[in-house]
């Protein structure tokens, strides 16, 4: 199932998911467009609790940080005010990250079977934009971060980036509309083919 009016923005840290999700939310209000800007994990309760883990302040074996994120998104999706209710309103949702980087991320410690099945009824975007980075390259941009979460290392985003590679594979097929963009170019460029596959897919 595809949930109309939903857009995602996936990649390896230090991609510029955050940055673009930003730009294309600015350039809805610009347009006049109602739309809501979020992301993954989320700051409700469960959230907060996953961020801790990533912070390294709580420890938490990867199944269990799998198990928190699909919790997380439940509630992301189906709460009050969340995202099922915004798209339903005709309210465009744009989220920094969403069930395909629980695949590309969790799936690397707990395997990619437990992490689909925990996402297996979560409804797919309507658009999917992926931000495509080499590890080393993400590695590069983190360096200026005064604190790394434990995903944040370039042996582990290596893992993580053949994740999202199964990810775009295994859902070339689906109804998505999916955008795959070189992230190495000047921030503004990407948003302005980004903008440009949105508007040519008249998302409602």
């Amino acid at each position: 199932m595809v949930l109309k009016n939903f857009i995602v923005l996936e990649g390896l840290d230090g991609a510029g998911t955050t940055t673009q999700a930003k730009l294309l939310h600015e350039r809805h209000a610009l347009q006049g467009i109602r739309a809501v800007l979020t992301q993954e994990p989320t700051s409700q309760p469960i959230g907060l609790a996953i961020r801790k883990i990533l912070r390294k302040e709580t420890p938490a074996l990867p199944e269990t940080l799998a198990y928190l994120f699909a919790a997380d998104r439940n509630e992301h999706l189906h709460g009050p005010g969340g995202i099922r209710d915004l798209s339903a309103q005709g309210c465009r949702v744009i989220s920094d990250r969403y069930l395909f980087s629980s695949l590309a991320y969790q799936s690397v410690g707990c395997g990619w079977d437990l992490v689909r099945e925990l996402n297996r009824r979560f409804p797919l975007p309507e658009i999917l934009i992926y931000l495509d980075i080499q590890p080393r390259e993400g590695e590069k941009r983190l360096q200026s971060r005064q604190q790394r979460e434990i995903f944040e290392f370039e042996d582990f985003q290596t893992k993580a980036a053949a994740g999202y590679g199964r990810v775009l594979r295994e859902y070339a097929a689906s109804a998505m509309r999916i955008l795959s963009i070189d992230a190495t170019r000047p921030p503004q460029a990407i948003h302005e083919e980004i903008w440009e596959f949105v508007k040519a897919g008249e998302v409602k």
